[in-house]
């Protein structure tokens, strides 16, 4: 007996018949009904209906619309197979690049028998079907959702490109050095390209955290291009103590994705200006937490004043800041790159350590996101309240350690 979908399809199935495509195409327009069948065989039993009441329509060779593309298949499985064993990953996916006349022509196809609804396109199949044939051969697990290799094929000429997913290695570092950036920054009066200013070399600084552990990354991956993702960052003259900052480091393009990461470490601690710990590898989606996460955050202010102070009246001052609020505009020294804006922000503690007639340590935990340099000075009244008023001298920030990030990374 003839199956209820294949008689509510008949009556389309055989004007689209005629126009000479193939089984594949033929069964592709009706892809959405039928279960459990590829295009190939619904166009097949389709064909195979329509003879056994008397109309006999026998493909075209070649098909008018795909072109006996699917003919091609075994030779596209084959250069996917050749291409994807040249990198090293985990699982493929497979693409294609198909005439963009063939596209059009299918389209037309759909509106002019009324397929839209129940068609799927040709490149689905076609997708579909190279990655079956190329699957036994290249013995890796095929992914929908984050493939780590996408070989698209150009089925004009059979040609194969790559497209690497980037690989993310997450961690911790420290800053030790009060002269390099925690990223590459280009030289503001070459912009990258080399200049008298920058030495030819197209930075600012010589080097950075992300270039400490970024080069010998791509290195070892044969990737393209270092990303560094952190969670936030310290001025250039601050140091990055305690446990370190987390962060997430990019590769785009990797040839190679399983590499040591004990041996990064390794090679990424020869530098006294910055150390790396913790190396994990983490899915894409991890980049939006680190970027997103605000975490508190402790901080350690060597301080220096205008006048002799007293300790007693040093810590005083420093034990009333518990869980006072503050008032931040943008402050002066970045108002160039800010918006003007005035930002609420929390001290949740203070307190002094190593004071001396005209200096003196402050230890501070504060909200992220908080100017500790502004709420120890003022800046001139733009935070308020901060601690040269509640002292009564006016007090500045010599230098500035990040002591602790409160972030504890998770499975989600």
């Amino acid at each position: 007996m003839t199956e209820e979908w294949v008689q509510e399809c008949l009556e389309k199935a055989g004007a689209y018949a005629a126009t000479g495509v193939c089984d594949h195409c033929l069964g592709r327009a009706f892809a959405k009904k039928g279960t459990g069948l590829t295009d190939l065989k619904r166009g097949q039993i389709l064909r195979a209906a329509m003879k056994e009441q008397g109309t006999d329509l026998a493909p075209q060779s070649p098909c008018p619309l795909c072109e006996d593309i699917f003919d091609l298949v075994p030779r596209f499985a084959q250069a996917v197979a050749a291409k994807v064993d040249t990198v090293e990953s985990d699982n493929f996916l497979v693409g294609c690049r198909i005439d963009p006349e063939t596209l059009k022509r299918e389209k037309a196809y759909w509106e002019q028998y009324g397929l839209t609804d129940t068609a799927e396109p040709l490149k689905t199949e076609l997708n579909r079907e190279v990655g079956k044939v190329a699957l036994p051969t290249i013995n890796r697990a095929v992914e929908f959702v984050e493939p780590q290799v996408v070989a698209c094929v150009d089925t004009r000429f059979a040609d194969v490109t790559l497209d690497l997913a980037p690989v993310f290695i997450a961690g911790r570092y420290n800053k030790l050095s009060r002269e390099i950036p925690q990223t590459m920054w280009p030289c503001r009066v070459c912009h990258g390209k080399g200049c008298p200013r920058c030495h030819g070399t197209g930075k600012m600084y010589l080097t950075s955290v992300q270039e400490i552990i970024g080069e010998p990354a791509l290195e070892m991956t044969k990737g393209k291009e270092h990303f560094f993702h952190g969670m936030g960052r310290e001025d250039i003259d601050a140091c990055m103590l305690g446990s370190g900052r987390p962060f997430i480091l990019e590769i785009s393009n990797p040839q190679v994705r399983r590499i040591d990461l004990d041996e990064l470490e390794k090679q990424a601690n020869d530098s006294v200006l910055a150390q790396f710990h913790g190396l994990h590898f983490v899915p894409h989606r991890m980049v939006a937490i680190y970027k997103g996460s605000d975490p508190d955050k402790t901080y350690r202010a060597r301080v220096s004043t205008d006048d002799k102070v007293n300790k007693e009246r040093v810590d005083e001052v420093a034990l009333s800041f518990k869980n006072v609020h503050l008032a931040q505009r943008t402050p002066q020294r970045v108002a160039h790159r800010r918006a003007d804006l005035v930002r609420d922000r929390m001290i949740y503690w203070v307190k002094a350590e190593n004071v001396e007639e005209e200096s003196f340590d402050l230890v501070m935990k504060t909200q992220s996101g908080t100017y500790v340099k502004e709420f120890v000075s003022g800046d001139e009244g733009r935070t308020t309240p901060n601690f040269s008023a509640a002292l009564g001298i006016q007090c500045t920030v010599e230098a500035l350690d990040v002591l602790e990030i409160d972030f504890q990374e998770t499975e989600d």
